[in-house]
């Protein structure tokens, strides 16, 4: 059998950093996000006995996706070969989600193309086996991941919020998200950052409950630096930012224009803004390339 689906990349206003069980992708925090309209993988999957072996498209990880596709072949009590055909429209392993959006599209489309009927529940668990994040790109717009799966907080058009993302480097990291989860509990700081977390969430919260952009916008800057600090104090230390980076954020600190900023493990920024302001953000940073986007409905069918 043979299905397709797409699914969005995410930002996270609370970031996850830090797992506490690193064979099943467990968080030790909450995290909050927001699916991406511009970012987005298509994955195609297909299941039949006529195949002799299992084949991924040349540039991704088929490893590590064909791991995660036997977990779902021994749901299904399947033995057969599987082709993944996938793409991504956003640079890949650069700080934008790639991911996300990878591991939720192949979920989706290879649990619809073995037959199998799940809860999006059950989706979002089965694709964080694959990557965490990967639990937030399922359900459709602003979404909460708390433990073992994610759920909507919000659909996608509930504010009209824009994640514009200055696109400062496309080359894949050095060092993965993967690997630095791992060495996370090396940095002096990331006890603090789990002690100040549920305050930030219950801050975020607020936020979107009195779409009070402001609120927002201080939250999630605080949370990045917040993350990036413990980043750069673990051992080995990780430095995702480059110069680049660093003058976007000086710029947008500046407030010029009504925007806060947002990075995720990569050199990009990701700039938050309000639909009304958006052509004052791209007017402001037309010198980048730049991708747009507003809240997304998650991985579905096609």
């Amino acid at each position: 059998m043979k299905a397709t689906a797409v699914a969005p990349a995410n930002i996270a206003f609370i970031k996850y950093w830090g797992r506490k069980d690193a064979a099943l992708r467990l968080p030790y925090n909450p995290s909050i996000s927001m699916n991406l309209s511009g970012c987005f993988t298509t994955t195609t999957v297909e299941f039949s006995k006529k195949f002799s072996t299992d084949t991924v498209s040349e540039g991704f990880n088929s490893k590590r996706i064909i791991e995660h596709i036997d977990r779902l072949r021994n749901i299904a009590k399947t033995d057969e070969r599987v082709h993944v055909v996938t793409n991504n429209n956003f640079p890949t392993s650069a700080g934008i989600a790639s991911s996300a959006s990878g591991f939720a599209a192949l979920t989706v489309a290879a649990v619809f193309a073995l037959g199998l009927r799940l809860s999006e529940k059950e989706l979002t668990e089965l694709a964080r086996l694959g990557s965490g994040s990967a639990c937030r790109s399922i359900p459709d717009g602003f979404v909460k991941w708390d433990g073992e799966f994610a759920y909507s907080l919000y659909p996608q058009d509930y504010w009209d919020l824009r994640d514009i993302i200055v696109i400062v480097g496309t080359t894949g990291k050095d060092v993965s998200s993967s690997a630095g989860h791992d060495t996370v509990e090396t940095s002096p700081f990331f006890k603090k950052r789990l002690e100040e977390i549920p305050a930030r969430i219950t801050r975020l919260e607020t936020a979107f409950a009195r779409k009070d952009f402001q609120q927002l916008g201080e939250v999630i800057e605080e949370d990045c630096l917040d993350m990036h600090h413990v980043m750069q104090t673990q051992d080995p230390p990780l430095y995702y930012w480059n110069t680049e980076t660093v003058k976007i954020m000086e710029l947008v600190k500046k407030r010029m224009v009504p925007a806060y900023f947002t990075i995720d493990a990569g050199p990009n920024v990701h700039i938050m803004c309000e639909g009304k302001d958006e052509k004052k953000v791209t007017n402001y940073f037309k010198q980048y390339k730049m991708i747009i986007n507003k809240p997304a409905q998650g991985a579905h069918l096609i």
